[in-house]
């Protein structure tokens, strides 16, 4: 098992949660990918999106229902600063995942979250669990709860 699986299942026990991750059999790196894996609908994939804060340096996290887009602008607004993409070792040097298979929980350091208002609308979501090829279903008020996000409009 990898580190980064085992860090995410240690942070669902953690959090009073049982871990049922999932080893997909073809990558699940895209939302349509590991919503084809999964058998859900699109919106039901909670993509963790980054962003690195201009200003401050940091990364930000988007948690967003697979179909729906971050709208830059939105998203500067709700963190309160100006955005930029981050790049694949800003992503890898704070939350310890590569792109791809970036978990909401389980960082290697806190990070700001924040979440779309659509996942909350399903009765399980499903998010990745640190690899290309793992997911696991969760109930979105749980990940809401575990991710310490804070609910904002910010997509398109």
């Amino acid at each position: 098992m990898s580190k980064s699986l085992r860090r995410v299942e240690q942070a669902l026990r953690d959090a009073g949660l049982e871990p049922t991750t999932m080893e997909m059999s073809a990558e699940t790196r895209t939302a349509s990918q590991a919503a084809e894996a999964a058998g859900c609908a699109l919106d039901q994939i909670a993509k963790s999106i980054i962003f690195q804060g201009h200003e401050s340096g940091q990364c930000i996290l988007f948690l967003t229902a697979g179909g729906n887009q971050v709208d830059g602008a939105k998203a500067a607004a709700v963190a309160g600063e100006t955005l930029d993409r981050a790049d694949a070792n800003a992503v890898r040097a704070q939350t310890g995942f590569a792109i791809g298979g970036v978990a909401p929980v389980g960082h290697l350091s806190p990070i700001r979250a924040f979440w779309d208002p659509r996942l909350s609308e399903f009765e399980v979501i499903y998010a990745a669990a640190g690899t290309p090829r793992h997911i696991f279903p969760i109930a979105p008020t749980e990940l809401l709860r575990i991710s310490g996000a804070t609910e904002a409009a910010f997509t398109v």
